[in-house]
């Protein structure tokens, strides 16, 4: 797992939805992960609840379906 933050030319916004590059480094994870055996149960995306629309502060790839 990896924390992600967005950055804006005035910092942080704390937005834990995943970027684009968060799914593209998930799925490399996740078959890279199954050429050894192992099971990748999450990657988590931690943020700021007041700058989430859903006001959770975190994002789960899990949650989502794309693990």
């Amino acid at each position: 797992m990896r924390h992600n933050a967005r950055y804006t030319a005035y910092g942080i916004t704390g937005d834990p939805a995943p970027s684009a590059a968060d799914v593209q480094v998930t799925r490399q994870l996740r078959e890279a992960a199954r050429t050894v055996d192992i099971e990748l149960l999450d990657h988590v995306i931690i943020g700021r609840a007041g700058a989430d629309p859903r006001g959770r502060g975190f994002s789960s790839f899990r949650e989502a379906g794309v693990l």
